[in-house]
This record gives C-alpha cells, sequence and structure tokens, in this order.
C-alpha cells in the first residue's frame, strides 16, 4: 500500500510553492509609502498616515471602513471563456466602491483564492486582475490567502472574496443624514452588468436562449462572453478627487453603489427620514445589454430594475448649486453622467418613480 501523501490527497506543494513565487513581484505594483515591508511575515503592515511631510493627511479624528465583496457566479462566464484577469477587476471593484460611500479613501485591499487544485497560471492572471483594480482604485494589496480544497471545488471552479479597509475623517463621513429637499440625484454610468445579476443573465442567455459564450450578439456588438465579462467600473478616482475638490463645503450629501438589488432598493439605505427620492426612469440611456437579456429572458420590467444597475452604476446625492459642476468633472474623468432624480420633503420615505413601470 502506498504512503499517502498530501499531493495523493490533492495538494501539490511544489505547485503550491510556484504560485507563491509570482506573487511578490505582483504585489509590488501596489507598493506606497504608507506600507511596510515585512518579508515572509504572517501579515501585512500599512500605516495610517504617510511617513512624510508632503503626503501626510494628518489626520484629526480618523475613521477606519472596512468592505468586503465577491464576484458570483461572474466566475462561471470567466472559467467558460478561460479569461481570468477581468475579474480580479470585478474583486476590488465591489469593495472599493462599497468604501467609497462613506467618503473613505481604500488604503488597502486583500484577497481570498480558493482553487480545487494548485494552478500557477490561473492564480497569476487572476492576481493580474486584482493589481490592476487596485491600482486604479489607488490602494495597495497588501496580501491574501490562496487555499487549495480539492474536495470543496470541482475541476474548473475557484471562488474569489476581496476585503478593503478605508480611512475618513469622522466628520467628513458620508452617511446620506444630510439629504435635504431639493438635493439632486447625479447617477453614474456603469460599464454593463458589473458583478450582480449573473444568476439570472447566466439562466437567461445560455439555458433559455441557449447561446454560448463564443456567440456573436448582434444586438449589443460583441461576443457573449465578451460583454458577459466587462470588469466594473472603479468609481475611486472619479469621486474622491470630487470629494478632495469640495474638501471645505458639505457638497456630497449621500452615495450609493448601484449593487444587487437595483437603484430603488440601494439608494433608499441611504435616505433620511421624511426624505422621498423621486427618480426619472427616462432621464438616462439604459445600455443595450439590459434590453438584449430582458428581451431573451422576458423578464418583467419590474424585474429587471430590483436585479441590475440598468446602466447606474453609482449615485451621487448633492446640493443643486454644485451638480453641473460636478457633473463637470465627471465628464472630464471619462464618466457619463445625468440628473436622474430629486430628493424632496414628506412621506413617504425611499425612493420611488416619477411613473410607475409599464407592465
Amino acid at each position: 500500500m502506498a504512503k499517502a501523501t498530501y499531493k495523493s490527497a490533492g495538494v501539490d506543494l511544489d505547485l503550491y510553492r510556484q504560485a507563491m513565487a509570482r506573487i511578490p513581484a505582483l504585489l509590488s505594483k501596489t507598493k506606497c509609502a504608507r506600507v511596510i515591508d515585512v518579508p515572509q511575515g504572517f501579515a501585512g503592515l500599512c500605516r495610517l498616515d504617510f511617513p512624510t511631510p508632503l503626503f501626510a493627511r494628518n489626520y484629526a479624528d480618523p475613521v477606519l471602513v472596512a468592505c468586503t465583496d465577491g464576484v458570483g457566479t461572474k466566475l462561471k462566464v470567466a472559467s467558460a471563456m478561460g479569461v481570468y484577469r477581468t475579474v480580479g477587476i470585478d474583486l476590488v471593484a465591489m469593495s472599493v466602491n462599497d468604501a467609497l460611500c462613506c467618503g473613505a479613501e481604500p488604503l488597502f485591499f486583500l484577497d481570498y483564492v480558493a482553487l480545487p487544485k494548485d494552478d500557477p497560471p490561473l492564480l497569476a492572471e487572476l492576481l493580474e486582475g486584482i493589481v490592476a483594480g487596485c491600482l486604479d482604485a489607488q490602494c495597495a494589496l497588501l496580501g491574501g490567502e490562496t487555499a487549495i480544497l480539492p474536495d470543496l471545488y470541482k475541476p474548473g471552479d475557484f471562488d474569489l472574496a476581496g476585503f478593503c479597509v478605508g480611512v475618513v475623517e469622522s466628520k467628513n463621513v458620508i452617511d446620506g443624514k444630510s439629504i435635504a429637499p431639493g438635493d439632486l440625484v447625479i447617477g453614474l454610468a456603469s460599464t454593463g452588468l458589473h458583478s450582480n445579476g449573473y444568476s439570472l443573465a447566466r439562466k437567461v442567455v445560455f439555458e433559455i436562449a441557449g447561446l454560448s459564450v463564443e456567440d456573436q450578439a448582434e444586438a449589443i456588438g460583441m461576443k457573449v462572453g465578451d460583454a458577459l465579462l466587462t470588469p466594473t467600473r472603479i468609481y475611486v478616482k472619479a469621486v474622491r478627487g470630487i470629494l478632495r475638490h469640495y474638501s471645505v463645503k458639505s457638497v456630497v450629501h449621500g452615495i450609493a453603489h448601484i449593487t444587487g438589488g437595483g437603484i430603488r432598493e440601494n439608494l433608499a439605505r441611504i435616505v433620511p427620514p421624511k426624505i422621498r427620492i423621486v427618480l426619472d426612469r427616462d432621464a438616462w440611456p439604459v445600455p443595450p445589454i439590459f434590453r438584449w437579456i430582458q428581451g431573451l429572458g422576458e423578464i418583467d420590467d419590474a424585474e429587471m430594475e430590483q436585479v441590475f444597475n440598468l446602466g447606474i452604476g453609482m449615485i451621487l446625492v448633492v446640493s443643486p448649486f454644485y451638480a453641473a459642476s460636478i457633473r463637470k468633472q465627471l465628464a472630464a474623468m471619462g464618466i457619463d453622467s445625468w440628473i436622474i432624480g430629486q430628493a424632496e420633503e414628506g412621506e413617504p420615505g425611499g425612493v420611488v418613480w416619477s411613473r410607475p413601470s409599464p407592465r
């Protein structure tokens, strides 16, 4: 009888070491002055402030902001395409965009990758995407964990989780409490589905319509797999730029990241009592990919609205006097935006459409 080894149980430590050897060079791309080197350390270290006067934040009362998220069944599309870099960007986006809703500056990011077997090229491609996302979000990839779990994941399966920690001065925390009647709602364009609604999208596209990732979707002018793998937009540079621009005045009163639950449900999370926000569903063009999926699956408008972002990936609720200036700044950073609603006084609270759904 052969002796049992870790390799015979499905974990190849030699391959694992090969994979780990690729990581330091990738992490170094996101290193900033806050990061403290701890070679072979068991944890990553990050200074809250920069050690040099030139970049020092000089926090008076800093508040740490922590977020965690995953990519969901979009990973199934990545596996079908054999393309893994974009979901690394998605992983970062889902957490840093959430942190941004409090007005936070992302400090660092951690990842968790679970695989059925050691696969150094796959891990490297995933990490390349995570690094690209961290660079876009202006935060350091401080470390992470790679788990080889042959009994939990089938060949071809894998999972990702991400963790972001940010910081914001307590006086600058954005929580929606200052939203007032007359405030305008600015919708920032998404790049597509982002990372939500993929269980429904996959069922419609692959099961009901019988398409494959390699098929051409004429309605959207690209391959099915490419359309579904478009990475989530990271809004950090744009929104942080706006917050720095108005560092003295309280101009941005609320921020909502539009993820699962859609526009109304996510925006309602930040609306204070006795304020309601009225949205105009005709204020922005819904990207073709959403109408394409809706048509394939004969999905009701109400269902679409509670599952997908419909072209709005983030929302800013702002003072009406600065809305035009903010939109101009967004345009300069390459982000389309629209005035999609307004805050008003009265009951009921939450978020309503200016006219009912046509279905």
